[in-house]
């Protein structure tokens, strides 16, 4: 017999939920990409095991690949997901703010699970590649329910090219697609090894 999973005590749930905010205001998140950070966390975990936690370090190398990503959906609800670095080329100098690396819409909810399978690929997924010397940069992911399916007038940008990737901005695209703040999010660091000439290579630069 199988035992029951038991919900998580009230307090370490609401330690888990305060740390989105707290987390995204101590690496000053808010205000430099967004001006309120969501209620809830979002679960990411890249193929190599690594898991997005809140700011936590991660080598380019184990990030290398499209993360797996969930949020609390809502059933027959559509979201946008967005990575966005604010610090290329680097935190001090972040003349690309932002370079987005991923960019999905219209993403279906399907039993209250997000399917990003199934959603509108506007930018495929790369990894980090922060310059070397340029130290941490924050990779941060921002989930935005949207007010129904959408039409998106955005290029659709392959991972062979880093083109049309830089200063962008997640706030202004939230505020063209009527998307208001985001629902969910959480956010990782990573510097330069060995596999960003690698990205590089692969992006033509």
């Amino acid at each position: 017999m199988s035992a029951v999973r038991k919900p998580l005590p009230k307090l370490v749930f609401l330690r888990l939920l305060s740390s989105v905010a707290t987390s995204m205001a101590q690496h000053k998140i808010v205000p430099d990409v967004i001006a309120n950070a969501p209620k809830k966390p979002s679960l990411i975990k890249y193929p190599t095991g690594a898991k997005v936690i809140f700011g936590n370090i991660l080598k380019p190398t184990e990030a290398k690949d499209m993360p797996g990503v969930k949020w609390a959906a809502e059933k027959n609800a559509f979201y946008t997901l967005c990575m966005v670095d604010p610090d290329a080329p680097s935190r001090e100098e972040a003349t690309f703010r932002q370079w987005h690396h991923w960019l999905i819409g219209n993403i279906p909810a399907e039993q209250n699970i997000p399917n990003i399978c199934k959603g509108e690929t506007l930018s495929e997924y790369i990894g980090p590649a922060p310059p070397e010397g340029t130290g941490l940069h924050r990779y941060i992911f921002l989930i935005y329910k949207q007010n129904g399916l959408l039409k998106f007038d955005e290029p659709r940008l392959t991972n062979r090219s880093a083109d049309m990737r830089g200063n962008f901005s997640i706030a202004r695209f939230a505020a063209k697609y009527n998307l208001g703040n985001p629902i969910a999010g959480n956010f990782y660091q990573a510097e330069y090894d060995d596999y960003v000439p690698i990205l590089c290579q692969q992006l033509g630069s």
